[in-house]
């Protein structure tokens, strides 16, 4: 029997209903598998956390989450009660930092039933595999002088050993797909850290003759995911462009809602924490109509994670035939409810 300790934290909006939602399929998952359990544990940790403690968690949060073999976020941020530098960076950053989450996933692929916004999507099916631990989203920098005279300085932080554990971590993924690697750069403007990573990319590259590469400017390849996003497998990027390029990914498949992600500690030294790309969504907070896919596709991931891929295949195909028929939320185009839809993908399982 494998049991997994995943520590929930659904955060704020309609974290609190999509993580609920997405414990109960891997709870049929658990049932279904007969080897497989879950031990879940909910932490509070949020911006209601905040205003009753001037902190997003405890000062002992993250020991109290080393132990646990997963972190299954929902969602960070309510700018109306928390300014989003204070709730990110002292909840979703802070455990990305600290638990050496260096490596952050996130799939993009035209769903059956979705309506993807491009006129011609071609069945795309893309990985991008982003830098998670420094470039753009560095912390060294700071303000001086006042007034008009006032300065902000924003120091982008590129290693040789973060950036190739990235582009290597998409190399090996690429291996078992469809052999393709892309790496997004903006060598023609950014004159340092840029060409730091091409060479870089270019010499990780040396090591897998069998995978076809290319490498693009963030610009032409924001336009490409609009116009031939086909093309592309999986793609290598520093954290800022990563970002941007697996919004755009969520955005060609029609709705942030269902997109998943992963944030990978590789050296087996904390918790890898899995969580969906959107929001936490409070205008639609309680109303009972969030889009729970993209918590559970995140589920999906998080069983990759632990070797568990048939079962992990099974819950996404079981996804694409419940969207498929219909069973879609109101932010990609239906009238179902956040229960109906997980209901309808429970029951589905249980006849797998």
């Amino acid at each position: 029997m494998k049991k997994l300790k995943v520590a929930n934290i659904p955060g704020d909006g309609v974290g609190n209903e999509v993580v609920p939602a997405a414990n109960k399929v891997l709870k049929t998952i658990s049932d279904i598998h007969g080897g497989l359990t879950f031990d879940f544990t909910d932490f509070p940790y949020g911006c209601d956390y905040y205003l009753k403690h001037d902190a997003m968690m405890p000062a002992d949060g993250l020991d109290r989450l080393t132990d646990f073999d997963a972190i299954f976020l929902g969602a960070i941020g309510n700018k109306a009660l928390v300014p989003d530098h204070i709730s990110l960076w002292g909840l979703l950053i802070k455990i990305r930092r600290e638990f050496e989450q260096v490596i952050n996933l996130r799939p993009a692929k035209v769903m059956n039933g979705v309506k993807s916004p491009l006129a011609t999507p071609k069945d795309f099916d893309i990985t991008i595999v982003r830098e998670n631990s420094e470039g753009e989203y560095s912390s060294v920098g700071g303000r001086i002088f006042r007034d008009e005279d006032e300065i902000a300085i924003q120091n982008s932080i590129f290693s040789r050993k973060g950036s190739e554990r990235a582009i290597r971590f998409g190399f090996e993924l690429a291996s078992k797909r469809n052999k393709h690697v892309t790496s997004a750069t903006k060598s023609n403007g950014i004159v340092y850290s840029m060409p730091f990573w091409d060479e870089i990319f270019t010499g990780v590259a040396k090591d897998y003759k069998d995978i076809q590469i290319d490498s693009q400017h963030i610009d032409a390849l924001s336009a490409f995911f609009v116009t031939h996003p086909e093309k592309f497998d999986v793609i290598v990027a520093s954290n800022l462009f990563g970002d941007i390029l697996s919004d755009l990914g969520a955005a060609i498949m029609g709705s942030v809602g269902i997109a998943p992600s992963a944030n990978i500690n590789v050296n087996g030294k904390y918790p890898s924490m899995f969580e969906p790309v959107h929001g936490s969504a409070p205008d639609i907070a309680g109303k009972g109509i969030a889009n729970p896919i993209g918590q559970i596709w995140t589920a999906k991931m998080m069983l990759d994670h632990f070797g568990e891929e048939e079962i992990g295949r099974t819950l996404l195909e079981v996804i694409e035939d419940v969207t498929g028929d219909g069973f879609l939320t109101p932010d990609i185009g239906g009238k179902h409810a956040t229960d109906e839809v997980t209901d309808e993908i429970i029951a589905r399982l249980k006849k797998k």
